[in-house]
């Protein structure tokens, strides 16, 4: 099948209005990294111990791993019906969480808690799935910039979360969870109607333009970002001030409606212009919807069976790095592997500190965790949709491996931990926003890299593969690591429960979790390494078409 790469105004349109519900739906779809804002009173009303409630949250992060669901459902279902149920399930897992938070219900035994936090955890990996397939494929010329913008949405929706509780609720943990059940449900239902694939750009010209747009969102981002920032350094603000503030974010949310509506009058203008019976034969591209942009790696071929090759049979050759494998395929390549376990030291880790910020803040002695918690989101955005935009550059000026970045995230994350671990005046706040970057690099590189590097055509299931590691490293990093070094350094309190106020209590957790970031760092510079013929075809590949006929 084919297409016409000429799209019509309407078509234009609809893809960048898709984009923009993308845009919305990764705003409110980290809602799983919220759990620090309502987990101590989870822990009061249940007279948890730390160990029991770093498990709660190991069952939000278990969550994803049935993400597999949403991977297998990617090449079977329209994208409206994925996120109806990323956004029902979020409802009902939430939804249960808030009954119990505002005891309009009597407390869920211990196992019922662990399945609604999975379900309020599953719940993303269907959304982001359904975006982040969807919006690949429609834009797969300007990958990096696509996964940087939403992915670093993802990264702000914590705050934006966190802003909205603290600007209109008082940081009421039980209001939080309801609008945790609530908003993802309305988002997702406008995305529904909009949001479809759509043939995607070839031409240069087109390219180009895309490219021109991915910087107007980030522009958008970075304001969001610059003004959720903003708002944690304003003393006690009234309450007037509050929702002014949060009616000021929500059109700033809004306001990428303009490209769409730009790109509309825009295609419909040069329609009219060019409706000659002459035809740009540039502008004309036929390709399948899932063309091919690597060229075969003559220097690593593929393996070809010796008894078949002497039999004279038809041989179906295993697929090298950079072209279209299938789950098997990928999952039989020692490059997938390096990947994964280099991405488990980097989001595990991450995961332990997010999880556990509001203990580790308590234990330093911040009665507020609540700056910490949107410190690590704001600057996780920042993470994320630079380093997208920034290994697109590179790969596109001299094909830089895009997992050289995650190496350097690595080794810098290594130096946050051990920041935190020494626990100096104002460590938690260079350690918070260090996290936070560092986290946001490796989720935005990965995104692409996997597609890359293993194709698009099972890449719904192979991204929900990678994805595992969120409910793994939570369990090793977090749910294990954190919580039995921290009851063994805590004081059991009357009632149940336990607590532990000093350095001590965290220190040897972050030592530990350096140490994984070196190995992951080492990992990264040999998938780099093992990659760098691949970024050199794709960065040729890259190259204006006028360029390559030349």
């Amino acid at each position: 099948m084919v297409f016409d790469s000429r799209l019509s105004p309407v078509s234009s349109a609809t893809k960048w209005l898709g984009f923009v519900t993308a845009v919305w739906v990764q705003s409110i779809s980290g809602n799983n990294y919220t759990f620090s804002n309502y987990s101590d009173a989870l822990k009061s009303l249940m007279n948890l111990t730390q160990l029991e409630l770093n498990n709660l949250s190991v069952a939000k992060d278990v969550g994803k791993a049935f993400g597999l669901l949403a991977g297998l459902a990617s090449d079977k279902l329209p994208t409206w019906v994925i996120l109806l149920i990323g956004s029902l399930e979020g409802l009902f897992g939430y939804g249960a969480q808030w009954l119990v938070v505002s005891q309009k219900i009597r407390p869920l035994s211990y196992w019922q808690m662990c399945i609604c936090l999975c379900m309020g955890g599953n719940s993303t990996t269907w959304m982001n799935t359904a975006i982040l397939v969807t919006c690949i494929r429609n834009f797969r010329k300007n990958r990096g910039p696509v996964s940087g913008i939403l992915k670093g949405y993802v990264g702000l929706s914590t705050a934006i979360f966190t802003v909205l509780c603290s600007a209109l609720f008082n940081d009421n943990p039980s209001k939080f969870l309801l609008m945790l059940s609530i908003t993802p449900l309305a988002v997702c239902l406008t995305a529904m109607l909009f949001l479809r694939e759509i043939p995607p750009s070839d031409s240069a010209s087109e390219v180009d333009e895309e490219s021109r747009y991915f910087w107007l969102f980030n522009s958008v981002a970075i304001v969001v970002a610059l003004y959720l920032l903003g708002f944690n350094f304003i003393p006690n603000p009234s309450k007037l001030f509050s929702r002014i503030f949060a009616v000021v974010l929500l059109v700033l949310l809004a306001s990428p409606l303009g490209i769409p509506m730009y790109a509309f009058f825009k295609t419909w203008s040069s329609k009219r212009v060019g409706s000659g019976p002459t035809p740009d034969v540039e502008g004309t591209v036929n390709e399948p919807l899932l063309k091919q942009e690597i060229v075969p790696d003559t220097q690593h071929k593929p393996e070809v069976s010796p008894a078949s090759a002497e039999n004279g049979e038809a041989v179906k050759l295993k697929p090298v790095i950079g072209e279209e494998h299938t789950i098997v395929e990928a999952l039989k390549s020692f490059d997938f592997w390096i990947l994964f376990v280099s991405f488990l030291c980097g989001v595990g880790t991450g995961l332990a500190v997010m999880n556990n910020m509001g203990q580790i803040g308590l234990a330093l002695g911040y009665a507020d965790v609540s700056m910490f918690v949107s410190l690590t989101s704001i600057w996780g955005f920042f993470g994320r949709i630079i380093s997208g935009m920034v290994s697109e550059y590179f790969i596109r000026k001299a094909g830089t491996p895009r997992p050289l970045w995650n190496a350097a995230s690595q080794i810098l994350m290594a130096v946050g931990y051990i920041l935190m671990a020494i626990a100096m005046p104002g460590s938690l706040y260079i350690g918070s926003i260090v996290v936070g970057i560092c986290y946001g690099v490796r989720l935005a590189i990965t995104v692409p890299t996997a597609s890359e590097l293993f194709g698009l055509k099972y890449y719904g299931l192979i991204y929900n593969i990678l994805i595992l590691n969120l409910p793994l490293g939570s369990f090793l990093f977090s749910g294990l690591l954190a919580g039995l070094l921290y009851d063994m350094e805590a004081t059991t309190i009357a009632g149940g429960g336990n607590t532990c106020v000093g350095a001590h209590c965290y220190r040897l957790v972050f030592v530990v979790m350096a140490g994984a970031c070196i190995i992951g760092f080492g990992l990264d510079v040999l998938l780099s390494i093992r990659t760098k013929h691949i970024y050199t075809k794709i960065q040729a590949g890259k190259k204006p078409k006028k360029e390559t006929l030349k």
